[in-house]
């Protein structure tokens, strides 16, 4: 399926967060969330949050919500402007430039339980990509750029806990359209597995 189609679509998709129409990109890490947020987002011209800009470090893999719910989803909400700033990993902190995304007509939130259940009745979408384990965790290693053993036992913690919350949360079952983040289909394209059948994404 073409991105383009996708946004064309969305745009005729009702808001439900205030006036923006929030699309959520979740899945597991390593799936392909970013890429193909970011080559929605185009088609959309839609600002993406992304949920590890959010994260304060490894132990704030699910507790995170809260301070997204109060720098971002409420300014949006209330047709506002959110203003955040991102976590630097190599800092330990939140540091840098405020991050601030206005109330556009399309926002996408894309990261480790950005779909989860208690946000689901305000999102015009959410979209769960999958990808085998192995190739996951190829590409975490190689997008991080740390092979050490220390990094490697986070990551395998990360990785249960993310079974975990899926499993609980019925993130996958709940989504409307589950994509193939294995599949090299081009920057236009992208390869749906499922549809909820409710016509997004048919």
């Amino acid at each position: 399926m073409r991105y383009a189609d996708l946004a064309e679509q969305i745009r005729h998709i009702a808001p439900k967060l205030g006036g923006t129409r929030l699309i959520a990109v979740d899945g597991p890490s390593g799936a392909g969330k970013t890429t193909f947020a970011l080559r929605l987002a185009k088609q959309l011209d839609a600002p993406v949050v992304h949920t590890d800009d959010l994260l304060d470090g490894w132990n704030d893999q699910f507790t995170f919500w809260r301070r997204l719910e109060r720098q971002v989803l409420g300014p949006l909400r209330r047709g506002e402007t959110a203003t955040y700033q991102r976590y630097q990993w190599h800092l330990g902190a939140f540091a840098g430039p405020p991050v601030r995304v206005g109330p556009a007509p399309a926002v996408l939130l894309e990261g480790v339980s950005a779909a989860r259940r208690e946000i689901r009745p305000e999102l015009s979408l959410s979209v769960f990509v999958v990808a085998p384990p192995d190739l996951r965790w190829r590409r975490a290693v190689a997008r991080d750029g740390d092979d050490s053993v220390a990094f490697r036992a986070y990551l395998e913690r990360w990785r249960a806990a993310e079974d975990r919350h899926f499993a609980q949360d019925e993130t996958a079952a709940a989504a409307d359209l589950i994509v193939d983040g294995e599949a090299t289909t081009g920057d236009d394209r992208f390869a749906l597995l499922r549809d909820r059948g409710d016509g997004v994404g048919s």
